[in-house]
């Protein structure tokens, strides 16, 4: 997003070092919905496992703009392409319920839609906060973006397309591609603060070689060893962090406690909205299970891993994926394993983001293109260690049980004997 005169500011960035903002960029981070981006922590529960992994989206949003607004320099974009994928790399997590990805299905299961699509209402208008302060009107989110000459709807078709409006491809794969912004900071955001190095990537490197071809991102021959880099810094990291068992304990936990909450899911919708601390505050009230499982995340008395399937034969790995998809008898799978144990309700949990994980969305791997002078190729398309690499699942197994530690023993018991198996 290119400077204009007027209020210019400054940020300190323990990733991107000074990131300047001045204009429309300065207008966005002021508004109420960005703000609430402080209370959201980036990589959900990982500080449990991680301790200093308490950064937040707001911190992220801002990288993703410096990363972004690099790239948009770097290809000579002309100023209103730059101020769009500048103000989409701002806006792009607007979303988010607490905790991040955490409570992304329940989200789908309450709402019927995922964080982006609520980015999108609030980029377009469709939904707003109070604009009054100190007795002065401030300008909505939309109205920002139209006083500054940039369609509110071509910013939102960059972060959630909608059927019939296709996205600038090349605008579009800065912000969402194998290679992209949002990407590139997060993996080294989320190193620096896990203090894991796998996500040390060379993104200076990656940003200097960078370029446009046919509408989509590719780069020049001499940025082939960072673009390598990167793909196995984002390897790693997902099965060091993003998929560690105790963090994955700990997230469908606050899933059970919202999910089987009083009233679920219609009561669920408002606690979307919230932040990480107010999350808990609400549920930590509540009668029941969810304020005690909320009672157990505040205290790190975690569930405890009881049985992990790593080999699923094709029925079995059928009827778990029809449970991923079908939350209400997945829920009812996890009582009916709760029973067989002695155990009451919502003490035994099923973890199924394994089953997504044996299928990675690696296939964009196979489209980064490299230039070899002036032709481009595609290396990662044939067989290699490299590919081998990107499509290699994050994770061993399919699907874990976890259950109250109270409970470890019985499950244990349970799973451990000849013949048992998951639902």
């Amino acid at each position: 997003m290119r400077a204009r005169s007027g209020p210019r500011k400054t940020i300190f960035d323990p990733v991107h070092g000074v990131i300047g903002f001045s204009g429309l960029s300065l207008g966005l981070i002021g508004q109420s919905a960005f703000q609430r981006l402080w209370g959201i922590r980036q990589t959900g529960f990982a500080h449990l496992v991680f301790p200093g992994a308490n950064h937040t989206r707001l911190e992220h949003s801002l990288g993703v703009y410096a990363v972004a607004s690099s790239m948009a320099e770097t290809l000579d974009l002309p100023a209103e392409e730059a101020a769009l994928v500048g103000a989409g790399g701002l806006l792009h997590d607007l979303g988010h319920p607490p905790f991040s990805h955490t409570l992304e299905p329940t989200m789908r299961e309450v709402l019927g839609h995922g964080h982006e699509k609520v980015s999108r209402d609030w980029i377009t208008g469709e939904r707003s906060a109070p604009v009054v302060a100190d007795g002065r009107r401030h300008r909505s989110i939309p109205e920002l973006l139209e006083a500054h000459s940039l369609s509110p709807a071509a910013v939102a078709d960059l972060i959630d397309p909608r059927p019939g409006r296709e996205p600038r491809p090349l605008l579009r794969a800065m912000l969402h591609g194998a290679i992209d912004a949002d990407r590139i900071d997060y993996l080294q955001r989320d190193a620096h603060y896990t203090g894991v190095a796998h996500g040390a990537i060379d993104a200076a490197r990656l940003l200097d070689t960078v370029r446009a071809r046919g509408g989509r991102l590719v780069f020049a021959e001499k940025g082939r060893s960072a673009v390598e880099g990167f793909l196995v810094g984002r390897a790693l990291m997902y099965t060091s962090v993003y998929y560690h068992k105790t963090v994955r304990a700990a997230e469908v936990m606050a899933q059970a406690a919202v999910e089987r909450g009083p009233g679920y899911p219609g009561s669920a919708a408002e606690l979307f909205g919230l932040t990480d601390g107010d999350l808990l505050a609400e549920l930590r009230r509540r009668e029941g299970l969810s304020g005690r499982i909320v009672s157990m995340l505040l205290e790190r008395r975690l569930y405890k891993r009881a049985f992990a399937a790593r080999r699923v034969g094709p029925a079995s790995l059928d009827r778990l994926r029809r449970l991923a998809r079908h939350p209400v008898e997945r829920r009812a799978a996890e009582d009916g394993l709760a029973e067989r144990i002695g155990a009451p309700p919502g003490s035994l949990l099923l973890d199924l983001t394994g089953l997504d994980a044996r299928e990675p969305a690696g296939s964009d791997w196979s489209e980064v293109g490299v230039l070899e002078g002036d032709r481009l190729t595609h290396p990662f398309r044939p067989p290699s260690v490299w590919r081998a690499l990107a499509l290699r699942p994050p994770t061993v197994w399919a699907a874990s049980v976890y259950v109250d530690p109270r409970y470890r023993a019985a499950a244990e018991r349970w799973f451990g004997r000849s013949g048992r198996r998951l639902p």
